[in-house]
């Protein structure tokens, strides 16, 4: 009788194949799309070259690309045990950052790890999301709704946002709440508590704004008057506005890019990627990158909505969220419709953190899409 409880019937049981089979493949293959949409572009700004940066990704995207297969068949009343481990590890490596971290572009938030640079900041947006989604894994809509139930989320999501902010990270660390805050209102908060703390939080931004770094204040005037400093301050977003508009509807044409071959745009591997691509591909290579992107988006909400559980409705919406402002940050950011803040282009920016963030939440996202129909004992513990 326990043992019939506890694991349920076997016909709910699937082995390891039977889950692999059963993924989304179309999902993978998108993903698979946007990764292969990267490699032509680290070849592109490389002047036409594999090395050194489009080699070196295809490498970890395909050790990317096992990871998250291997999480997707693994079952998720594990992923409800590890949440909470899982976070303080986030935990321990932000502050092992603080004392042992590499420095560079203005803040030290990496760890030398020998085969590669790791930005825990990175692997805490999903851990502090997994742990906001097992604490209310099995809580009513009445007791998620009460106060008090919300101290501990709140402490699960405001001592990250401070170790990051401390780096400093400011657009990590806005990410981070921006998800973790989904997550808690998709649990059932009540909505007052949200227009409360926006209105607080807009009263607070002249007192936040004393206690911003030079740099960062210059990003957000530029962002406003970018005319104001063209050979400046404003350097960075000027040329890529060229650039987008330079695509027209079609491109340029593959390696085609002036402004990106003649070095006009700075960071081009990285956070102004997306630039390149549209000089090269017009509006029609942007439309397709952000149909991709639009799926594999729209499957995470979709997974969380159709979900069984708890925990694995919260956490797969709660990590498309994540996600979703991966893409919106970084698109407008190089736009001129957001401030630079340094968000990669997940999947196509050259960089292993972001693309191991963005590989292991899908992996976890068809995890949930995989035990969608089961139902976890409010402890975490079997399945009922």
């Amino acid at each position: 009788m326990g043992t019939a409880h506890m694991f349920g019937p076997r016909r709910l049981q699937k082995s390891v194949w039977q889950r692999f089979l059963g993924l989304n493949w179309g999902i993978v293959l998108a993903t698979v799309m946007l990764a292969s949409a990267g490699f032509a572009m680290l070849y592109s700004v490389a002047d036409g070259t594999w090395d050194p940066w489009a080699s070196r990704q295809m490498v970890r995207f395909a050790i990317a690309l096992a990871i998250m297969l291997i999480i997707a068949v693994i079952d998720i009343r594990y992923w409800v045990a590890v949440a909470y481990p899982a976070w303080f590890a986030g935990i321990l490596l932000l502050f092992a950052v603080e004392v042992v971290g590499d420095t560079g572009m203005g803040g030290q938030r990496w760890l030398d790890l020998g085969f590669m640079r790791l930005q825990p900041s990175e692997l805490v947006k999903i851990a502090t999301v997994m742990a906001i989604a097992r604490y209310f894994h099995g809580r009513s809509q009445i007791q998620s709704r009460s106060l008090r139930s919300l101290i501990v989320p709140l402490l699960l999501l405001l001592i990250p946002f401070a170790l990051v902010v401390r780096q400093p990270d400011l657009g990590t660390a806005l990410m981070i709440i921006t998800g973790g805050v989904a997550v808690i209102f998709l649990a059932g908060a009540p909505a007052w508590l949200f227009v409360v703390s926006g209105i607080g939080v807009t009263a607070a931004i002249p007192i936040a704004w004393q206690f911003l770094r030079p740099y960062q204040k210059d990003r957000i005037l530029t962002f406003m008057n970018p005319e104001s400093d063209p050979l400046g301050a404003g350097y960075q977003i000027t040329q890529s506005k060229i650039a987008l508009g330079s695509g027209g509807m079609t491109g340029k044409g593959f390696l085609e890019g002036t402004q990106s071959h003649l070095n006009f745009l700075p960071e081009m591997k990285t956070d102004f990627i997306f630039t390149v691509l549209v000089e090269e591909f017009g509006l029609v290579g942007a439309a397709i990158v952000l149909a991709l992107y639009g799926i594999v988006l729209t499957y995470g909400l979709l997974i969380g909505i159709g979900c069984r559980n708890q925990f694995g409705r919260l956490l797969a919406s709660g990590l498309a969220v994540t996600l979703f402002l991966y893409v919106l940050i970084n698109v407008g950011m190089v736009m001129g419709l957001l401030p630079v803040v340094g968000v990669p282009l997940p999947l196509i920016s050259y960089g292993g953190s972001a693309m191991l963030t963005w590989m292991l939440a899908y992996g976890l996202i068809l995890s949930v899409s995989t035990h969608r129909h089961v139902t976890i004992a409010p402890k975490g513990s079997g399945i009922i």
